[in-house]
């Protein structure tokens, strides 16, 4: 077990120095990365945790995030070589499972919607990479090695190998080829959908007003 532990701590800074071109040492990342130690010390909790020590996994949880600025549920699943880069704001949901070498960077949350019970957070798999500020919201996958735009809003899966923005997001990139628009699932145009009811509206008009000329026309011709 004890070196089971040392891998992953290994792996988490190997992770951090492999994609983090201003990572210079190993004493800088250990004292100095707060993405770090916030996995290590949510391990500790996740630990009590699974045994059923919910209050106090609960108490590392409020301290971790208390020190870090980053908050992970003590349930949430987090796997080895996760790289939470500067990491403040991020926010990891009870439920969520986190995969091998994924990334996630600062304002990251990983919540549900308020809607689900049981699983409700996202499943991250192994690879992907989340940007600045992106919301991934649901009990949805998030497939191995997509990429996450900055600021998006995610609310449903991700396939593999692709790369989603947007509010709400969508595949922009799919097996590194650009995805054009009629790939996309065809959703309804309300502008195009109001012009079309008024035109429609203005030709019934001009019939309505061309009956009403012609009764007129034919009055006056009576009168006459």
């Amino acid at each position: 077990m004890f070196r089971s532990i040392i891998d992953t701590i290994r792996a988490d800074i190997q992770a951090i120095k492999d994609r983090d071109p201003a990572a210079r040492s190993t004493l800088e990342i250990i004292l100095c990365y707060p993405g770090l130690h916030a996995l290590e010390t949510h391990r500790i909790a996740h630990w009590f945790y699974r045994r059923n020590l919910k209050l106090l996994a609960r108490i590392i949880s409020h301290l971790n995030r208390f020190f870090t600025g980053i908050e992970i549920h003590p349930g949430a699943q987090i796997g080895r070589g996760v790289f939470i880069d500067h990491g403040m704001g991020v926010v990891i949901g009870e439920t969520a499972v986190v995969k091998d070498n994924v990334t996630l960077y600062q304002g990251v949350v990983l919540g549900g919607t308020g809607k689900e019970k049981g699983k409700r957070h996202p499943t991250i798999e192994q690879g992907a990479v989340i940007a600045s500020g992106a919301m991934v919201l649901g009990s949805f996958t998030v497939g191995e090695n997509a990429r996450v735009g900055a600021g998006a809003v995610v609310l449903d899966s991700v396939p593999p190998n692709s790369t989603v923005v947007g509010v709400p997001a969508k595949v922009v990139i799919r097996d590194g080829r650009r995805v054009d628009k009629l790939d996309h699932v065809n959703l309804p145009d309300p502008c195009k959908q109001q012009m079309s009811v008024l035109t429609e509206r203005i030709q019934t008009l001009e019939e309505k007003l061309a009956r009403l000329q012609a009764m007129v026309e034919l009055q006056q011709t009576n009168a006459s």
